[in-house]
């Protein structure tokens, strides 16, 4: 029961954090963790120790495979080679730096426990690389490379986490060893999550059924995870491989009832399962603090800032070559992919917080690792360090950069030439199928397709205009979407007003449902998510 009790209040806590966030114009990351730190301090509240393992099984797989889910799978497939950069290079050059100067700071550690540090603090996090990019219309690349970047590290740190620890504990490692496994744990974690995606897309063929394509939706992914891990290969890449699979064939294996129930769905679980974990984060403060009684005080700041402060420069000084020196080694790279602006590279470079994984991993360090105290003191220093520095000044910098689209850019997506352009194609196509079918119908369904026509018509001129025009039909488009909100809330009032006790209880559910769907539309083709 207190368990229960205790899960009810951080759920409410996690409201009224969000309300803060939401008021001050905070990273909802930044504020969920100060607020589980200063929760942790109010004495009286039961001590809520956060298992590793479990952290790790009930988080990770439902958060990766829905940002995977969302991936652009084609935008993610062009960004690849910059993406590995940071998922496999930033990652293992972060894991060094900070190693090292950990060594430097505390002689005693032993060196495996030093790389065993630099693993748990090396890859930022795909759930606080979410909880703040959201908040800022940036040039789309960024966005599928940060994002597509926080998939897939994970893997790489992992894998050499658990080469640092064993070799801590058993005194050697073979780097052959440790270069097979790795590659063991991508391949296998790939191929496991893409075997099991298409058997959820098999079974999503034989269910037609909203709930049940939903709750299979969710089992695809943790089914992924834990068998990757059950063979030792990488359930996070399993995980991500999943949704990846999900998310490409989405529109030709659910319906739109499924689409539209699933999007919400997944987008509760997400928000209460990143409000939890970021609260979770911040209650840890009380647990680590008591393991440190026996260190100084001060030398223990130092540390902590020492460590963030490699933790941060380290991805400055690997994001900058590494995008430079590919261009400068190969001329078709740099006529096929330019060099982006320094701004772009220094988003890249700030935009590295630390979550959920840093904190599991360093939690899940055996009881007699050597420093384990101190090196989960230090992963909480960088996991702070970085959402609070780093997430709350994010936003600043991108705009002191110029990065945020102005209104125009950040219109809705519909008014893309793209969009205009694929529009009008389905207008053609739709009306072509309507014409075929005239010779089959009887007078009264050919006066009924020649009035859909009629419609498909005006549809298909309304798409001319604006690609002729596309400044004026952004225009109008907008005037004629906001017209259309306000008469959908007066048919509303209306409906609630005159017709609440006289209509059927089903018959009120109908109308009110076909409005609430048309103006789900309408606000989707405004851009609103």
């Amino acid at each position: 029961m207190e368990i229960f009790e205790t899960l009810l209040g951080l759920l409410a806590a996690c409201v009224v954090l969000s309300l803060v966030a939401r008021r001050l114009d905070i990273p909802l990351a930044v504020v969920l963790v100060l607020g589980g730190m200063a929760l942790a301090l109010i004495p009286g509240l039961p001590t809520v120790t956060l298992d590793p393992q479990l952290a790790l099984v009930l988080f990770l797989p439902p958060l990766l495979q829905a940002s995977a889910y969302r991936t652009d799978w084609p935008a993610f497939r062009f960004n690849l080679r910059p993406i590995l950069f940071l998922a496999l290079g930033a990652v293992l050059f972060t894991a060094a730096t900070v190693a090292v100067t950990a060594k430097l700071l505390v002689p005693e550690l032993p060196w495996a426990a030093a790389i065993a540090l630099g693993a748990i603090v090396a890859p930022p996090d795909a759930v606080a690389a979410a909880s703040v990019l959201k908040n800022f219309p940036i040039p789309k690349r960024l966005v599928v490379i940060l994002e597509g970047e926080s998939l897939l590290n994970d893997a790489s740190s992992l894998v050499l986490y658990r080469f640092a620890v064993a070799a801590t504990l058993a005194g050697e490692v073979s780097l052959g060893q440790a270069s097979l496994s790795f590659l063991f744990s991508a391949v296998g974690g790939t191929l496991i999550g893409y075997g099991l995606g298409r058997v959820a897309m098999w079974v999503f063929t034989h269910l037609e059924d909203t709930l049940l394509d939903i709750l299979v939706s969710f089992l695809a992914g943790f089914a992924a995870y834990l068998a990757a891990e059950q063979v030792h290969a990488s359930g996070v890449l399993a995980a991500v491989t999943c949704g990846l699979v999900l998310g490409r064939q989405q529109h030709t294996a659910f319906s739109a009832r499924t689409r539209l129930e699933m999007g919400a769905v997944w987008s509760f679980v997400e928000f209460v399962l990143t409000a939890l974990i970021f609260v979770l984060i911040g209650l840890q403060l009380r647990g680590v603090g008591e393991r440190l009684e026996q260190y100084d005080p001060w030398h223990l700041v130092v540390l902590g800032l020492a460590v963030s402060a490699a933790l941060i420069v380290s991805r400055f000084v690997w994001v900058f070559p590494a995008l430079w020196l590919p261009r400068a080694l190969s001329r078709s790279l740099r006529e096929r992919d330019p060099m982006p602006p320094w701004s772009h590279a220094t988003v890249l470079s700030w935009a590295g917080m630390r979550g959920v994984v840093s904190l599991a991993a360093a939690l899940a360090l055996p009881a007699n690792f050597p420093g384990r105290d101190l090196i989960l003191f230090l992963a909480f220093c960088a996991i702070l360090a970085t959402l609070v520095i780093q997430g709350t000044t994010l936003g600043p910098l991108i705009r002191r950069l110029g990065l945020i689209k102005s209104e125009g850019q950040a219109a809705n997506p519909l008014v893309t030439p793209q969009a205009i352009d694929a529009r009008s194609k389905a207008a053609v196509a739709a009306m072509t199928a309507v014409t075929d079918k005239l010779d089959d119908l009887n007078p009264e369904q050919t006066a009924a397709a020649e009035d859909l026509l009629r419609e498909l018509r005006q549809r298909a001129k309304r798409v001319t205009r604006a690609s002729e025009a596309s400044g004026l039909g952004v225009e109008r488009l907008s005037a004629r979407l906001d017209l259309r909100l306000t008469a959908i809330e007066a048919a509303r009032t209306k409906l609630l007003a005159d017709h609440r006790d006289e209509l059927e209880h089903e018959e009120m559910a109908a109308l009110m449902a076909e409005l609430d769907l048309e103006e789900q539309q309408i606000r989707v083709a405004m851009g609103e998510r």
